[in-house]
């Protein structure tokens, strides 16, 4: 399915993909760079997709690296 870039650089996506994915005005989308691939990876961050995170990253550390990098940023 083909789109277009605006002037601004924003891209239009189609309203039958928005529809399948439960995007809504506001939606927030992660944007990932493939760089060997040559591809943009548009992600969007909905409610259904937290949801699928949770659990996944139990036990990683990763609250307490958060935490620090937070402090890190008030610190400066």
């Amino acid at each position: 399915m083909d789109t277009y870039m605006t002037i601004k650089g924003q891209i239009v996506i189609p309203s039958r993909i928005r529809r399948k994915l439960g995007m809504k005005q506001g939606t927030r989308i992660q944007v990932e760079l493939d760089e060997p691939g040559q591809r943009v990876i548009l992600v969007p961050i909905t409610r259904e997709y937290i949801q699928g995170l949770r659990g996944k990253y139990r036990g990683k550390g990763l609250l307490k690296a958060l935490a620090a990098e937070k402090k890190r940023e008030r610190d400066i």
